[in-house]
């Protein structure tokens, strides 16, 4: 038994290729939708895909099941509480999945979800191999996954079924059990930071304060302490039981015209500027979204920009759409209609108009606060980071939540955004612009850029403490 993993950066998520060496045949477990680079490693690899396995429905990804069985012919197994509403095998508890000589047995570990079931992996061939636990969004690496995805009324009770799960199922593992998760550092679905993607049932036993916790009460409190998600996860898990649509592949975008696009801005459809912060100051679309392409790329997306409606993207050079392309399938945006062709150089000769923005340095926003000018200094970033420290008599938003509250800030002001450096700091000008502010302006470098300049810092409150009930992004 080989493990292959491949792991997402962006979405923090890992997809794992199972290999029976003997047979050539292998098994992929909770895959991203665009399947192409599984199926190459496999055949390169010599292995023949059979099985696709599903640890739960997932909230953070589109599955790329349906891709691969579309490709592969691979047999799709999910849990039978999940409602898959197309061909796939249902399975339970104690059901054994057998992929050449290796054998997975299914775990139910409710808890994440209340469908969610873990594959123990043990070699039939070499007995004295520890097994290997696929445990999804179960058990994680320092951590457990979030258990208010299903709203905040069920969190308590998902909470319990997950405790329950660690303590009466996994927890009874060997300690050499070797844990491989789905979710990891990156995903909004995990807590622990870090770049270790595996562990082991005796690593966590010693340090994950989750599995240390010594009573549930003392559980749930730390399962409370998640931070917010973006918008666009209340459409994955629909999307992700119905089905969702074949690809066939990742789309190539076509060419629009500077007209074409500005047509479509104007009839209410998203463009995404993802070029680097500084690009899109020094010129952009009035009205655009601005996303940097960077991991983190399809989650900002998903946070910022409503579900459903098409994107177009701005971009410097074709060369990066092949990327931008394959984040927004992974999490649904499947309606692309193309890219700005010539980008803003093409824009600007049409004789189109063009929005900039000013930058500020951190020292130049401490003089004139200490003057006391009319300033709105808006930190965007989460409420952890803010509760860690900030800038005096700062203003603080999360970056997601300011989607439904740029609106109903101060317009008599300049408002300064920033963030831990740049990138959610411009987002965050992209969505006040489009929400009619025309005073703005970026703190350059944000609080990272703040603090190494000396500056004073406030300690925060973060939601949590201040007893906040609900998120409207959610």
């Amino acid at each position: 038994m080989q493990i292959r993993p491949f792991v997402d950066e962006g979405l923090g998520n890992t997809c794992h290729l199972v290999i029976a060496e003997r047979a050539g045949v292998g098994a992929l477990i909770d895959p991203l939708r665009d399947v192409d680079r599984y199926v190459e490693a496999a055949a390169a690899a010599g292995v023949r895909v059979t099985h696709v396995l599903e640890t739960h429905v997932h909230n953070d990804f589109i599955s790329g099941s349906r891709e691969l069985a579309a490709r592969t012919g691979a047999l799709i197994c999910a849990s039978a509480a999940a409602g898959l509403q197309f061909e796939h095998r249902r399975l339970r508890h104690a059901d054994e999945v057998i992929v050449g000589d290796v054998k997975l047995s299914v775990l139910e570990t409710p808890g994440h979800t209340p469908e969610h079931v873990s594959f123990l992996a043990r070699d039939m061939a070499e007995a004295g191999q520890p097994a290997a636990l696929f445990s999804g969004g179960s058990l994680l690496v320092g951590a457990v996954s979030r258990t208010d995805l299903l709203g905040h009324e069920h969190t308590v009770g998902l909470t319990r079924q997950l405790y329950y799960s660690l303590h009466e199922k996994i927890l009874r593992l060997a300690d050499d059990v070797a844990v491989y998760p789905t979710h990891g550092a990156g995903s909004f679905c995990a807590a622990a930071p870090g770049s270790a993607r595996s562990t082991t049932i005796g690593q966590e036993r010693l340090g994950n304060p989750f599995v240390r916790a010594q009573t549930f009460d003392d559980f749930l409190h730390l399962a409370r302490q998640m931070p917010s998600y973006p918008a666009y996860y209340r459409n994955m898990a629909p999307l992700n039981r119905h089905g969702p649509r074949v690809l066939g592949g990742v789309p190539e975008l076509p060419p629009l015209s500077p007209d074409a696009v500005h047509e479509r801005l104007r009839r209410g459809e998203a463009v995404v500027d993802l070029r680097p912060v500084a690009r899109y100051l020094e010129g952009h679309i009035p009205g655009v979204y601005h996303v940097e392409l960077r991991p983190a790329f399809a989650s900002w997306v998903g946070w910022l920009v409503p579900f459903g409606l098409p994107v177009v993207l701005v971009s410097d050079t074709t060369a990066v759409h092949d990327e931008a392309v394959r984040q927004l399938i992974r999490i649904g945006y499947d309606d692309l209609p193309g890219y700005l062709e010539g980008g803003m150089a093409a824009w600007e000769r049409a004789g189109l108009p063009v929005a900039r923005l000013p930058v500020l340095t951190v020292e130049e926003v401490r003089a004139r606060l200490w003057r006391g000018e009319p300033l709105v200094v808006l930190d965007v970033r989460q409420d952890a980071e803010w509760a860690a420290g900030h800038v005096p008599d700062a203003q603080h938003v999360e970056g997601g939540r300011l989607v439904g509250q740029a609106g109903s800030l101060a317009r008599d002001r300049q408002i300064v955004a920033h963030c831990g450096h740049e990138a959610r700091g411009a987002s965050a000008l992209s969505l006040l612009e489009r929400a009619g502010h025309r005073d703005l302006a970026l703190m350059w470098g944000g609080f990272e850029a703040w603090q190494q300049a000396g500056l004073p810092v406030d300690a925060g409150v973060s939601a949590d403490e201040r007893g906040d009930e609900g998120d409207e992004t959610r």
